[in-house]
């Protein structure tokens, strides 16, 4: 079973309006939910894939529980802490107008306390014995430590367990002091760590601690490092409906073909496919499997030369 850790879980709403005046009243015509959150939106993706799945996160309020209750009707088993507060909501606002479509609203969450930190890690530990594979992925409430991440990480590598990162900023700073198995990073999130793009000097700098390396670019697609192999794999698409959540589901492949013990090969088709079907659809973070199954054949993967990096 694979373990999704979710640090600050949400409730991503679709908001429809038919424009945005300032300093007036504007009234939503239509609201559509989703559990979200980076890592919710990974165990969504492998309970669709048919991979049984826990999703971990901090609990707040009434909204934590709708999240819950959402993922528990869709088989995917729910633990971790309840705090105080309410689980934050993010708004992506959709219209005819261009100037404010698909504008995000993103409100605060729960406070964390080093409380609910200590619970969190005991709980945590407690959890991922029964994992073999764990993916950590998005923020954290406000109050957290900034090493969150490192701490979890050092939990599962004395326990033996592998864990694949998405996170930024500082959290994705001080991950990267220590060694374990998986990382994805964006393009945006490797040129704030190395002040480059090239796939070339993010590998030789990462490589030497994390054994598994997947970066996006976007339309560009997926560069993955694994196994001594640097392979480039994308999945052309014309009908693009929503690219919200395209990485996490991305990341939910990799995992997906990792924890099913599949060739480096199959496994960037499996996060290009999944990353890909999740842009078919229009809800917020969410692939049909179906579209994955249609998706892996057309999925191209090419063998990049890697003798110049570092294993």
């Amino acid at each position: 079973m694979i373990l999704s850790v979710c640090p600050n879980p949400s409730i991503d709403t679709y908001a429809w309006l038919d424009s945005l005046n300032p300093r007036h009243a504007n009234r939503i015509s239509w609201l559509k939910e989703y559990p979200g959150g980076k890592a919710t939106h990974i165990a969504m993706a492998l309970r669709e894939l048919n991979q049984p799945t826990a999703l971990m996160g901090n609990w707040a309020g009434s909204s934590g529980m709708w999240i819950k209750r959402e993922c528990n009707l869709k088989g995917i088993r729910t633990c971790g802490i309840e705090i105080q507060g309410q689980n934050r909501k993010c708004y992506t606002f959709r219209s005819n107008d261009p100037k404010f479509n698909n504008t995000e609203l993103l409100e605060p969450g729960p406070e964390f306390t080093p409380e609910y930190w200590e619970r969190f890690k005991q709980e945590y530990t407690h959890e991922i014995s029964k994992h073999e594979l764990i993916c950590i992925s998005g923020s954290w409430p406000k109050g957290a430590p900034e090493n969150a991440y490192g701490e979890l990480i050092e939990i599962a590598n004395k326990l033996g367990r592998k864990v694949i990162v998405d996170c930024s900023g500082k959290q994705l700073e001080q991950c990267l002091q220590q060694s374990f198995f998986g990382i994805h990073l964006n393009e945006d999130e490797a040129i704030s760590l190395f002040n480059t793009n090239a796939i070339e000097t993010i590998i030789s700098k990462l490589s030497p601690r994390v054994k598994l390396i997947a970066i996006t670019k976007g339309k560009e697609g997926l560069w993955l490092y694994y196994k001594g192999q640097l392979l480039h794999a994308n999945a052309n698409i014309t009908n693009v409906i929503s690219t919200v959540g395209a990485g996490d589901c991305l990341t939910a492949g990799i995992a997906y073909a990792v924890h099913n013990n599949l060739s480096p090969d199959m496994i960037a088709k499996y996060g290009v496919a999944c990353g890909a079907a999740n842009c078919l659809n229009e809800d917020l973070g969410i692939l049909k499997r179906k579209d994955v199954e249609n998706l892996l054949p057309k999925t191209n993967v090419q063998p990049i030369n890697v003798n110049d990096y570092a294993e």
